[in-house]
């Protein structure tokens, strides 16, 4: 199923929006729509990014070992950007790169020194303000030898944006005995086209643990970053939790190369389509002997006028090693919804639970702060189905 075109032309330069000098100028509706994917003062930080179109609006850190800046200061002050930029993403990997390489609106870069272990997640959102622009951001994160940080990118569009591009270049760097745990909230518009690029490489003992949240109606979707495990006994886990809407089209993969003994990796994919087309793809590369991979797909369909596709590629160059995948997609059975409304509930109160029941993922390792954060998206997104 071929994705959907995008004509790169068709959109303004995000360098020409006019963007108000701080946040305090946004709209209340603005300011909720952003608190409710979680950029809230209640919620503890450890630092914090946010960009409006093409500018950094807010940029801080409040703990030592953490470095938080735009990446257009990283690269005039960052001495040892040139190991990362352009490393685990080729800037001619598509169109979409090579137009983020070519005309930058900047982006985040995030490095945690080595041994600091942030308690509280670092937040960054990217928002998208202005009709008819193309945002095209590229990230760098780095977590060094034996440091930990909880991410949580949550990235939307003005209420009434009527049609937007959003182009996100992510580099993740994992260094000896580090842990990442990123978790992508995101709120898009129907008429908004999303071409994430990502890259992550995770060296001996690493940790990286991934979570994509999408609830609300998007236009389009294109995804599948690659994860690249080169150090024995590093360990990678996706979950993408997937609401479908009519006329969304929405492709979204992961791809894991086990390149070193005793790496292991699990690819979870949950899938509510109803309607559009929904594509969950899986893909993991045995490299080395001694190593373990799982991919799951799971997908509920509640309309007959949506298409729904788990594609699932497991490769091994070697004989000593455990791949393993599963997919299964069905409809919600009727009994279940007639067991709760014998209950007191009504047939969409039942199908609302049973679904929010079926997106709900628990990933090892994910800390109570970011579960909350999923479970508070999935209770709004409930209220929406």
């Amino acid at each position: 199923m071929a994705e959907k075109k995008i004509d790169l032309k068709a959109f303004k330069s995000a360098k020409e929006a006019k963007v108000p000098e701080d946040l305090s100028k946004l709209s209340p509706e603005e300011r909720e729509r952003l608190r409710l994917l979680g950029l809230d003062e209640n919620i503890p930080h450890e630092g914090e990014y946010v960009q409006v179109d093409a500018k950094p609006l807010l940029c801080r850190r409040k703990v030592e070992g953490l470095e938080v800046m735009p990446i257009s200061q990283a690269l005039k002050s960052f001495d040892k950007i040139g190991d990362y930029l352009w490393k685990a993403v080729s800037p001619e990997k598509d169109e979409f790169t090579k137009a983020a390489a070519e005309d930058l609106d900047d982006g985040y870069f995030i490095r945690v020194l080595p041994g600091y272990k942030l308690v509280y997640p670092v937040q960054t959102c990217l928002y998208i303000r202005t009709d008819e622009i193309a945002q095209k951001v590229h990230n760098i994160v780095i977590v060094e030898e034996g440091a930990e940080l909880n991410l949580i990118t949550s990235c939307s569009v003005h209420p009434h944006i009527s049609s937007a591009l959003h182009i996100g270049i992510s580099e993740f760097y994992v260094k000896k005995g580090g842990k990442l745990t990123f978790t992508m909230v995101h709120m898009w518009g129907e008429k908004v086209a999303v071409r994430p690029r990502t890259g992550i490489i995770v060296e001996e003992g690493g940790t990286y643990v991934s979570t994509y949240v999408s609830l609300f109606p998007v236009n389009t979707i294109q995804t599948a970053p690659v994860c690249r495990l080169t150090g024995e006994g590093a360990r990678a886990s996706f979950a993408t939790i997937i609401a479908n809407h009519p006329g969304s089209h929405i492709d979204i993969g992961g791809e894991v190369h086990l390149e070193a003994e005793n790496t292991r990796t699990e690819i979870i994919s949950r899938n509510v389509v109803y309607g559009g087309i929904n594509i969950a793809r899986g893909k993991i590369i045995a490299k080395a002997p001694k190593v373990k991979g799982h991919l799951e797909c799971q997908g509920l369909m509640l309309s007959d006028e949506g298409l729904m596709m788990a594609i699932p590629e497991l490769d091994s160059h070697y004989s000593d090693v455990e791949l393993t995948h599963e997919a299964a997609v069905g409809k919600i059975a009727r009994e279940e919804v007639e067991y709760l409304m014998a209950r007191g509930l009504t047939e969409d109160e039942a199908t609302s639970l049973i679904v929010k029941g079926f997106l709900s993922v628990k990933i090892e390792g994910l800390s109570q702060e970011l579960q909350k954060q999923i479970d508070k998206t999935l209770e709004l997104a409930k209220l929406g189905f």
